[in-house]
């Protein structure tokens, strides 16, 4: 089993920044793609941003050019960098991780909140 620990949401003015980090602990061999999800009050959940195990990367057109995925194997972290923050980016931001090419996210974290301000 993964437990994913998210960190570093908060409240933030339209036009700033914040950086989300993901810790990955226990049976991590299980997963090596990692993505990060949000959902906002009354929409679906939608997939923000992936990276594989290989770097590779993948986003939303929302946040393609503002929003950067990274990781740290060494410390088992994937990070989201979000710049140019804006009102609608505000929602519940996951963490999630599963296999490379595997078609469902299996382990998740418990979330962290993202309030963006006008």
């Amino acid at each position: 089993q993964v437990q994913l620990v998210e960190s570093g949401g908060g409240l933030v003015q339209a036009g700033g920044s914040l950086r989300l980090s993901c810790a990955a602990s226990g049976s991590i061999f299980s997963i090596n793609t990692m993505g990060w999800y949000r959902q906002a009050p009354g929409n679906q959940r939608e997939l923000v941003a992936t990276i594989t195990s290989g770097r590779s990367t993948n986003y939303e057109d929302s946040v393609k050019g503002r929003f950067t995925i990274s990781r740290d194997n060494a410390k088992n972290t994937v990070y989201l960098q979000m710049n140019s923050l804006k009102p609608e980016d505000t929602a519940i931001y996951y963490c999630a991780g599963r296999l490379d090419g595997a078609e469902r996210f299996i382990s998740w974290g418990q979330g962290t909140q993202v309030t963006v301000s006008s």
